[in-house]
């Protein structure tokens, strides 16, 4: 039997990367999808790509009695009255918002300007990286799905901060994101005329997404971690590449760094640890739910440099969410997800 599946928020670039996604799915079945904005319409009439693929009617909000689980893909603060509804009808959850990735009400006030309504739904809710998280999953009915920056980052870090090669107060993220980061609500920044042609930084050490960084790079580290984090809006469409420096706290080279990587991630499918002198590259990973990860250390400053690439709509969003939901569900991680990056 086919785990029934619904989408809230299912026009948004996440959402429809979801649907994308799920179709392909061998265990489970889209059962419904909502929009607020176009409820009614069809959904292959918002993405006329999926026409005769999926022509299913967008609905209201009320689809969670037709699901086993639900995705909810929403700006913050409208997730947990769904939490609510779902939780009360036995319904898992996963939210790609921001609205279960931190734990503390207070930092979220300060960073999303809404406060949390439901601080018992919070008890009941993981923040899960799968590759780093999945054996805190105790049946909890909440997911939080991380950010993207977040991912590509502490993908990027965790082997480096759990070994304790980091130097405190060090660490600079130079984080490059595709403008399907911003949403699909028109900005002057993502404008075709200002963003083609174009490349800069934004929101410079003001990210909604530092808190993030900073909470599940100190959970890993078992301490508190303070990064310096600058985005970039990148002039194409999907695809984040962060550029990690930290100074080490001991002399070390490309190699050793290189083997441990390896070894930190050998199980682990998604992320693919790229050989010395490789570089990993956005190209490499779009349409995918890989993260490629190259290694590189300066001699002359005793600083790791680590590249880590995703797919922002996939690993950062979508995929990693259906990830999520196979660890839910018991099923093998890839399900769903073996999709192979175009060569250009």
């Amino acid at each position: 039997m086919k785990i029934k599946v619904g989408i809230i928020g299912a026009t948004g670039y996440a959402g429809v990367e979801l649907v994308r996604l799920l179709l392909a799915h061998p265990n489970a079945e889209l059962k419904a999808v909502s929009s607020v904005s176009y409820e009614g319409k069809k959904i292959s009439e918002v993405y006329p790509n999926l026409k005769d693929v999926c022509d299913m009617q967008l609905q209201n909000e009320d689809i969670i009695d037709l699901c086993d689980v639900v995705f909810t893909s929403l700006p913050h603060g409208l997730s947990e009255k769904f939490a609510k509804k779902c939780l009360d009808k036995g319904v898992k959850m996963i939210d790609l918002g921001a609205d279960f990735r931190l734990d503390s009400a207070e930092e979220y006030t300060k960073w999303y300007g809404k406060t949390y309504e439901e601080l018992a739904l919070h008890e009941k809710s993981l923040y899960c990286i799968p590759e780093l998280h999945r054996d805190l999953y105790k049946g909890q009915p909440i997911i939080g799905n991380p950010g993207c920056y977040p991912t590509s980052i502490a993908l990027g870090l965790a082997p480096s901060i759990k070994s304790g090669l980091v130097v405190d107060n060090t660490i600079v993220i130079d984080s490059k994101s595709g403008v399907t980061g911003a949403g699909r609500g028109l900005a002057d920044n993502t404008h075709y005329p200002n963003c083609n042609e174009a490349f800069s930084p934004y929101k410079v050490a003001s990210h909604r997404h530092t808190p993030e960084i900073e909470q599940t790079l100190s959970k890993l580290g078992s301490k508190k971690v303070n990064v310096t984090f600058v985005p970039h809006l990148l002039p194409v469409n999907r695809g984040i590449v962060s550029t990690i420096y930290f100074t080490a706290t001991k002399k070390t080279d490309a190699k050793t760094l290189h083997g441990m990587y390896k070894e930190f991630y050998k199980n682990e499918k998604f992320v693919r640890v790229l050989e010395l002198g490789d570089v990993a590259n956005l190209r490499n990973v779009k349409y995918s739910n890989y993260c490629d990860i190259s290694l590189h250390y300066d001699e002359h400053t005793n600083r790791v440099i680590v590249v880590s690439t995703i797919d922002n709509m996939v690993k950062g969003a979508a995929g990693q969410a259906i990830q999520n939901m196979n660890i839910i569900f018991g099923l093998k991680e890839d399900s769903g997800l073996d999709y192979i990056p175009p060569a250009f």
